[in-house]
């Protein structure tokens, strides 16, 4: 098994505030070389930190058709940016032939099940991130954080 695991749930500061969401099992899959990393953000040119951003008009399947966009609380369009980096992460998922996706929680990039809805004022919806969509379009089974080590919390 090859994982890929959003890189702020191994301790790498690239989260949006410069934080982490370090889970230490997660880690540890990295340190035995079962895992590999990646910020699609960070890989799509973004900076740490930088302006919390929330998918407006959809999820991140009417992102990558062209139906909503990605935009941070600064006012600007960062769609292209977040389409990059999960371009990005598409390749390195091939290239290293991953088995599972472990991507972060309610993030417009990594989210699998929950987004935030684009009024920037907490609502969850149900719907994917740009990253999670674009893996999804290739057959790749994304999860949550809590979905891969709690897997009794979802019966």
């Amino acid at each position: 098994m090859k994982y890929l695991i959003s890189a702020c749930l191994v301790g790498e500061n690239v989260r949006y505030d410069g934080q982490n969401c370090l889970h230490t099992q997660l880690k540890s899959l990295l340190k035995t070389g079962q895992a590999i990393m990646i910020c699609p953000e960070v890989s799509g040119g973004l900076s740490t930190p930088r302006a919390a951003a929330e998918i407006v008009g959809g999820d991140g399947h009417a992102v990558l058709k062209g139906q909503a966009k990605v935009i941070d609380t600064q006012g600007n369009d960062v769609t292209q940016a977040f389409i990059q980096g999960a371009e990005k992460t598409l390749k390195l998922t091939q290239h290293h032939q991953v088995t599972h996706v472990i991507l972060k929680a309610n993030s417009p990039s990594c989210g699998s099940t929950w987004i935030y809805d684009g009024s920037f004022s907490g609502n969850k919806i149900h719907g994917k991130g740009v990253t999670t969509a674009l893996l999804e379009q290739y057959g790749f089974k994304v999860m949550t954080e809590d979905e891969f080590l709690n897997p009794l919390k979802s019966l």
